[in-house]
């Protein structure tokens, strides 16, 4: 039947729908959590638009990103340089004997983003003044509690264990300062009262 005589607009039939992306989260980068004495990439999650897919990527699969790499020096301690050298050698063997190809573009990524922090890597002396630095154990009181951090290198880093890295706030407040001094932290002066600062053997090994 024709559109003419029966009075109904039909021309909207005959246009097509308008559609429009919605904005969708990508992936996120999720390695094995980590014990002391294992390292973990300093950033582990991205967020970009589908605006940026490519129609021929298969079932519209979101893009893989390289690990990113801190901003700054990567100084670490001779342990995480020791670690860093370990990584590289346990992810090529891994990759050696990974048939799936999926599986391992992921372990390759891994593969570059730790080749990097160790060629990049800036192994750290203690202070010879015996003032807080990277590989230092340092004991302090905030808040009335007493609490004990070793500073470490940005992939060292695992505060539940009480590794701390260089470029967090808390290690940039105790950064410098010796046994019985006070330091500003959040905005508050004399917040923290340092009491012991002494090597962490482990740290040098």
């Amino acid at each position: 039947m024709g559109d003419a005589g029966d009075g109904i607009d039909r021309s909207f039939a005959r246009r097509p729908p308008k559609v429009t992306p919605d904005a969708v989260g990508c992936a996120i980068l999720s390695p094995p959590s980590a014990s002391r004495g294992q390292l973990l990439p300093e950033t582990e999650s991205l967020t970009m638009s589908v605006a940026f897919r490519r129609e021929s990527d298969d079932d519209h699969k979101e893009p893989e990103f390289e690990l990113p790499i801190a901003v700054g020096p990567n100084l670490v301690t001779p342990r995480g340089l020791r670690l860093l050298g370990e990584e590289v050698a346990r992810l090529e063997t891994e990759i050696a004997k990974t048939a799936d190809e999926e599986a391992r573009k992921k372990l390759q990524r891994r593969l570059r983003y730790f080749h990097t922090r160790q060629s990049t890597a800036e192994v750290q002396a203690l202070p010879e003044d015996g003032s807080v630095g990277i590989g230092s154990r340092v004991t302090y009181r905030l808040n009335k509690a007493e609490k004990t951090v070793t500073i470490v290198g940005g992939d060292e880093a695992d505060p539940a264990l009480g590794c701390v890295a260089f470029s967090a706030p808390l290690a940039r407040a105790l950064m410098g300062a010796e046994a019985g001094d006070s330091v500003e932290f959040q905005d508050r002066e004399d917040a923290i009262k340092i009491l012991v600062v002494e090597a962490d053997p482990e740290t040098q090994a």
